[in-house]
């Protein structure tokens, strides 16, 4: 097997998805774009969705289990009158309903979203990513298995209307969501058409923001380069929601080597005045503003956790 060869670009960088393509297919397209073969990403988005898809280049990718996205905000569009098979628009029709006269009804629909607001089981959509005995659930319920999946803890932390309108004859709501990770928006407007005596599913989907990555962070898919990758990488280190730490360049041998450094290594008001326990749990250190390890301190010194031979670049500190 060929020994794989270094990546030359190492970054994390958010990228709108267009409507259409499944998230390899995003990937792939990146990788074509920025000739890079190592290319992950956190958060994976249906088809329909589009909006901000966090990925990983080069080193970049051995974050992606690490950020701190528990939270996403969503724009979604819900359709009352029909539930599909996959809880969206691109399903078959497997039931519809009469549409009361109150869907209409601004007050009425505010109401009944703050129902749905903090924590709550959640049944995922039979056509989704999560394994039944080793095998994907959409892959089953395509193949015209019955599948139950069990219900799950998510959170919804707001449902803010933005406005209603009317689609061949029935209401069509548009609800900015945020909500904790691994909620399905369209098991959201499942459900809510059911509560709401009637019938729905998701018309449209976009993601607004995953963790603290917004859509103004991200980048156009279509005539992505090297050079604008590089100019508008999100920083490594607000995105793991560590503490940054710029070191000076004679470390950098000691950090490459795994070795521990001394306190000296790091600013004072960094660690704090008081006992290791008020210390910060997570450091990331960084030279000339890129990532080059995650580290913690102990009772004596600053010990390297995860080095990266090859920085990941955008660190702002």
């Amino acid at each position: 097997m060929a020994k794989r060869t270094p990546s030359t670009l190492n970054l994390l960088i958010g990228i709108d998805k267009p409507a259409g393509m499944t998230s390899h297919d995003v990937v792939a397209r990146v990788r074509r774009a920025l000739n890079e073969r190592r290319v992950g990403h956190a958060g994976t988005l249906d088809p329909l969705a589009t909006g901000v898809m966090v990925v990983g280049v080069g080193q970049a990718t051995r974050l992606l289990g690490l950020l701190t996205l528990d939270t996403k905000a969503y724009v979604a569009q819900i359709l009352f009158g029909a539930e599909t098979n996959t809880d969206d628009a691109e399903g078959e029709v497997t039931r519809t309903a009469d549409t009361p006269a109150e869907l209409f009804d601004p007050a009425f629909a505010v109401e009944a979203l703050a129902r749905t607001l903090g924590p709550q089981e959640q049944v995922p959509p039979a056509f989704s990513a999560i394994s039944v005995d080793g095998v994907r659930s959409y892959k089953r319920a395509r193949a015209g298995e019955s599948v139950e999946l069990p219900a799950r803890p998510i959170e919804v932390f707001d449902a803010l209307l933005l406005g209603i309108e009317e689609k061949d004859g029935r209401p069509l709501w548009t609800v900015a969501f945020t909500v904790s990770k691994g909620t399905y928006i369209r098991a959201l407007a499942r459900d809510l058409g059911r509560a709401l005596g009637s019938a729905a599913h998701l018309a449209e989907l976009r993601r607004t923001a995953s963790g603290g990555i917004g859509i103004g962070s991200c980048l156009a898919l279509d005539g992505l380069t090297v050079r604008e990758a590089r100019a508008r990488a999100i920083d490594p280190v607000a995105a793991l929601g560590v503490q940054g730490v710029a070191l000076a360049e004679r470390w950098r041998s000691d950090v490459l080597c795994g070795r521990r450094l001394p306190f000296e290594a790091v600013p004072g008001r960094v660690l704090g005045e008081g006992t290791v326990p008020e210390r910060p749990a997570s450091l990331g250190l960084s030279i000339a503003g890129e990532l080059v390890a995650l580290a913690h301190v102990d009772a004596s010194s600053i010990v390297m956790d995860q080095v990266f031979p090859q920085p990941i670049g955008g660190v702002r500190l």
